[in-house]
């Protein structure tokens, strides 16, 4: 269900979706979150309908990308609490807390944040990386761009795809902490489609990642 690629010898792709596939890996060392703390940042949590200011279905191309609106729509008819802006900035924090976890190698984050498939890859590809002796110092620099380009209901399933446009510095060192591959200084462009699933009828309002891939 997940594609990503993972580290061979360098972080080179610095794409999700190269992660998991090649065995890539990314790393930093920020504090893990909490439970309470991962709470508060509430990921993709739909919020009541009353809450919404003005028309919670209201769609724009800032956040949604030509052909993306029909499958918007029909969520939104199978989920009225479903609010496409505040998705889609759930989603940028999504984007931002899955890659930083993955870099760190924090696997309780990821388990969090993603389904059991892309779970599994990420904790073989981090295995390999740590096998290896690798660590990755890397960098989300900017995301340009998150628009929504695809939603589905399928029973009580919902899917959102988006594409991400984000640029990426990133650094392996060895065990040591010699530098193998990258530069912090040049920071390289990804082009990426990450969907997240949610089932409509659970009492769990988050959306975890289910898949990625690259953005044609």
């Amino acid at each position: 269900m997940i594609v990503i690629l993972a580290l061979i010898a360098g972080f080179l792709a610095l794409r999700l979706y190269s992660v998991l596939g090649k065995r890539t890996g990314h790393e930093q060392e920020p504090a893990l979150r909490t439970a309470e703390e991962r709470a508060k940042v509430a990921v993709l949590q739909p919020r009541p309908v009353a809450d919404v200011p003005g028309d919670s279905t209201r769609l724009s191309d800032a956040f949604i990308a030509p052909g993306g609106e029909g499958g918007v729509r029909a969520l939104i008819a199978a989920d009225r609490n479903f609010d496409v802006p505040q998705f889609v900035e759930g989603a940028r924090s999504a984007y931002r807390m899955v890659l930083e976890a993955f870099w760190r190698g924090d696997r309780q984050e990821l388990e969090w944040l993603c389904d059991a498939d892309v779970l599994a890859s990420f904790e073989e590809a981090i295995a390999s990386r740590e096998v290896a002796g690798h660590v990755l110092d890397n960098r989300l620099v900017r995301i340009e761009k998150a628009q929504i380009v695809d939603a589905s209901v399928n029973g009580s399933v919902a899917e959102v795809s988006l594409r991400f446009e984000a640029d990426i510095a990133a650094v392996t060192r060895d065990k040591d902490g010699n530098v193998v591959a990258g530069s912090l200084t040049d920071a390289v462009s990804t082009n990426d489609i990450w969907t997240f699933t949610r089932d409509l009828r659970s009492n769990d309002p988050n959306w975890k990642l289910s898949e990625t891939d690259e953005a044609a």
